[in-house]
């Protein structure tokens, strides 16, 4: 058993949490950044999230975890060996951690082809990279906002389009990498530029607890985890099962969760009376609006499943000026969803589903009750 602090022991920090949960359902939302002074469980929560992720089925020895349910993200290799033998191994492991340093290149993050090889034995030879051990895992930047800029370009890329292509010298090589994007950073430290900041999908600014009865509980939890993590890990083994059951129902939901042309009104018309920019934002509420309601067992979004992901994804992407600070409050969202809210003249039997929608019902049935 590895020795980390369970998710379920962290005190408070809930919206920072969630935003964890979110991502964890749904990858393609898009990664999360979490912002906070130091000693606010920041890291601690990302290791956390790790260990809750169920077990992944992969394609037996793929260096890149291809997954054998979805042939459109094979790499080269899977294609080759299933052209050949008309099938592919299976095995099963833990969902993989991978804890990018600030000093990373790109060529350690993208991975290297062997130019050398391919002008002389016509071979391509592709080294993996970070992106390539995240596949289908959790993918943590501690510092992130420490990161040459470029380098975070290329993994909020490859985060958003669930793939890496890699080229050189006219020779390309592409792999899936489709990962859960952690970020964090301490401000005191310097911010991320705004294009960058836009480009994680979901933004938590963090505090310490000032709660004095809390922090207490802080120290007694973490006093108990220093002397036996293995016994603390095994008192609150059964609240990690109980979180990671639900992770597992709400994937299996999440693509069949409907919603209606009001809710995408709604959306659009909070985005457009905040001044975002592009579009992004609009496709992020949406799909952390679905995740929402699959956490929560159910197939069809409602408003406070768009106000929480709207609070995940816009503050981050508001300001008010050139020169001024990001930031949104909660009671600003509030007002501004229910003023939408009373002149939406949208119809919510209008029903859309961009997935699967076959087997609502008898999932309506079988979902857990969690």
């Amino acid at each position: 058993m590895r020795k980390i602090y369970p998710f379920s022991a962290i005190v408070g920090q809930d919206l920072m949490k969630l935003a964890l949960l979110l991502n964890a359902i749904n990858p393609r939302i898009g990664g999360v950044l979490i912002r906070g002074e130091r000693g606010t469980a920041k890291s601690t929560a990302a290791r956390a999230l790790s260990d809750l992720l169920p077990d992944v089925s992969v394609v037996k020895d793929c260096r890149f975890g291809c997954d054998p349910n979805q042939e459109i993200t094979w790499c080269t290799d899977c294609q080759n060996v299933f052209r050949q033998k008309g099938k592919l191994n299976v095995v099963m492991k833990p969902t993989s951690f991978v804890d990018l340093p600030v000093s990373a290149t790109e060529d350690r993050v993208v991975g290297t082809l062997d130019i050398e090889k391919a002008i002389k034995q016509g071979e391509r030879h592709f080294e993996p990279g970070v992106l390539a051990y995240a596949n289908r895992g959790l993918l943590y930047i501690d510092e992130v906002n420490l990161l040459d800029d470029h380098v975070v370009d290329l993994l909020l890329d490859s985060a958003a389009m669930g793939v890496n292509v890699v080229e050189r010298e006219g020779i390309s090589f592409s792999h899936p990498a489709r990962f859960i994007l952690v970020g964090t950073m301490n401000p005191e430290e310097g911010d991320l530029r705004p294009q960058l900041l836009d480009r994680f999908a979901l933004s938590v600014d963090i505090q310490g607890i000032s709660n004095a009865t809390d922090r207490v509980l802080i120290m007694e939890r973490m006093l108990d985890f220093d002397r036996d993590p293995i016994e603390f890990q095994k008192g609150w083994q059964s609240s990690v099962d109980e979180i990671s059951a639900k992770i597992q129902n709400a994937r299996d939901l999440v693509e069949d969760v409907t919603y209606s042309q009001k809710h995408l009104q709604n959306i659009a018309s909070l985005t457009t009376s905040f001044g975002v920019e592009g579009h992004r934002a609009d496709l992020v509420i949406l799909r952390a609006a679905r995740a929402h309601a699959a956490l929560d067992s159910r197939l069809k979004i409602n408003d406070n499943d768009v106000f929480i992901a709207a609070r995940l994804a816009l503050p981050h992407r508001v300001r008010k000026g050139p020169f001024d600070s990001v930031g949104l409050g909660v009671g600003e969202l509030e007002e501004r969803m229910q003023a939408i809210e009373e002149g939406s003249n949208g119809d919510e039997s209008d029903v859309i589903n961009d997935g699967s929608s076959d087997n609502q019902e008898s999932k309506e049935i079988k979902k857990k009750q969690i």
